[in-house]
């Protein structure tokens, strides 16, 4: 298997365009980019100057901002994939968003959204129906952790179902249980 050869690096008008390239095929934050960036620069202090150099001025003409961001991305996943504020948190955590930024930003996209309506939405969308049993009710349970609901919501709809009290009492212990070690 052949190797390839690392790019040679760029100076800091190519960088800029290899910049502008890159956020023109995807939407990205500050540290993804960087991270892409810091592949074609030089090592050292030069290479980070033309960085930062490039970085700022992608944010003074606004092709790089991470509240813009923030918004769209929390909007996006609100709208289109139906996930709870949890889930959207990480994500953007994980992108490399401020805390503070990530915080504002979701207290604005989920203050007029039921989480409950959002959750119903999302277990729409995957076409869940009514758990008959504990194990599929235990599905459902895992599959709204995943896309970012409360447990306190998860239970509340399972409550609505009608589901087994006994069944959804031992699947709440189950819950508390697996969650107990981490906090």
């Amino acid at each position: 298997m052949r190797t390839r050869k690392p790019a040679p690096p760029l100076d800091e008008s190519a960088l800029y365009q290899y910049a502008v390239r890159l956020l023109g095929q995807q939407m990205r934050t500050v540290a993804e980019l960087k991270r892409l960036l810091r592949r074609r620069v030089q090592p050292g202090e030069a290479g980070e100057a033309a960085l930062t150099s490039v970085v700022t001025r992608l944010q003074e003409y606004k092709f790089l901002d991470d509240a813009g961001y923030a918004r769209d991305y929390a909007k996006l996943r609100q709208d289109n994939s139906s996930f709870g504020q949890r889930r959207v948190r990480q994500d953007l955590r994980r992108k490399g968003v401020h805390a503070d930024v990530i915080e504002k930003t979701l207290g604005a996209a989920y203050a007029d959204v039921s989480e409950e309506a959002l959750a119903r939405r999302h277990l729409e969308r995957k076409r869940i129906a009514k758990p008959t049993n504990e194990k599929e009710a235990a599905r459902v349970v895992r599959l709204l952790v995943r896309a970012g609901f409360s447990p306190g919501t998860i239970f509340d709809i399972l409550k609505r179902w009608n589901f087994d009290q006994a069944a959804l009492a031992s699947i709440e212990s189950m819950d508390a249980d697996q969650r107990a070690p981490d906090e």
